[in-house]
């Protein structure tokens, strides 16, 4: 187990660490403006979403390393504190990477890497056109945390209007995380892809109870087969089923030669439906 005192270890050498362990994390795309009218557009990966009512975003451009300096993003939201977020998609990826380069202050990234300009309706800075989710926000208070190379300011911010394209909706009028195919950074150059087999569901127990760990039985909580993502599913359910249901699950063919075959086969018999979702068979066969 490597310990790390952030005291005792240069900044740079624990940022990597950070960045690397604290993962994935969602990209702000943030549209700025200073009061000459420059645009400058660049992501940054220390972000999220901290409230609904008011709808509230927070991102932190850091200070640079090298120098402690402030970043074009943040002197320019103390003289416009307005911001577009804007969501990272796979298809853009590549360009919003681009928009990470130091390039001197009244550049507009736009124009350097090739995205649209779409005109905010309440807000001074534009919207990205590529992307797939927009939010026009004010800036609502600024935080710095620090005056050294690395140092971050939390940037808090409002959200007036979101605009999200059509496309991105499922028939419920939700975004559809498959459709939005969002991007998310990763430690280093690594980033991840919200899409395929990388997406996946764990049920809320937001509604009902679950029994808990303390109530499995100790010969399933002991097993060389199931993981603890198992055991964490099997401890979701508000009851277990009733002991007649049990038995007729027992008899049937598939379940039956497992318990012939030992302890063994019937977990991983358990396993094969929790992995189907079929949380309630696997109990009846790990109790049969």
């Amino acid at each position: 187990m490597l310990t790390i005192n952030p005291k005792e270890i240069h900044f740079s050498k624990l940022h990597g660490h950070l960045q690397g362990a604290i993962v994935p994390r969602p990209i702000a795309f943030a549209s700025t403006i200073d009061k000459e009218g420059n645009v400058n557009l660049s992501p940054f990966s220390f972000f999220n979403i901290f409230s609904s009512n008011p709808p509230i975003l927070v991102f932190s451009p850091s200070r640079r390393g090298r120098d402690g300096t402030t970043k074009h993003t943040y002197d320019n939201i103390k003289e416009v504190p307005e911001v577009v977020i804007n969501i990272v998609s796979y298809a853009i990826v590549e360009q919003a990477s681009l928009t990470s380069c130091e390039f001197p202050k009244g550049v507009n990234e736009f124009k350097k890497t090739g995205f649209t300009e779409v005109k905010s309706e309440l807000i001074k800075p534009p919207c990205v056109g590529e992307s797939p989710v927009s939010m026009e926000c004010k800036v609502n208070q600024v935080i710095d945390l620090g005056s050294g190379g690395g140092a971050g300011s939390l940037v808090i911010c409002e959200v007036l209007l979101m605009h999200i394209k059509e496309e991105v909706l499922d028939e419920q009028g939700r975004i559809d995380p498959f459709k939005l195919d969002a991007v998310a950074r990763m430690g280093g150059d690594y980033y991840v892809r919200a899409s395929g087999d990388a997406v996946f569901t764990v049920p809320k127990p937001n509604q009902n109870i679950g029994i808990g760990f303390d109530q499995i039985p100790e010969r399933i909580l002991k097993s060389s087969v199931l993981t603890g993502n198992d055991l964490g599913r099997l401890a979701n359910v508000e009851r277990l089923p009733l002991s007649e249901l049990i038995e007729d699950f027992a008899k049937t063919t598939e379940v039956a030669e497992a318990i012939k075959d030992g302890e063994l086969s019937v977990h991983k018999l358990a396993q094969h439906y929790l992995r189907m979702g079929k949380v309630e068979e696997a109990w009846k066969i790990l109790l049969a």
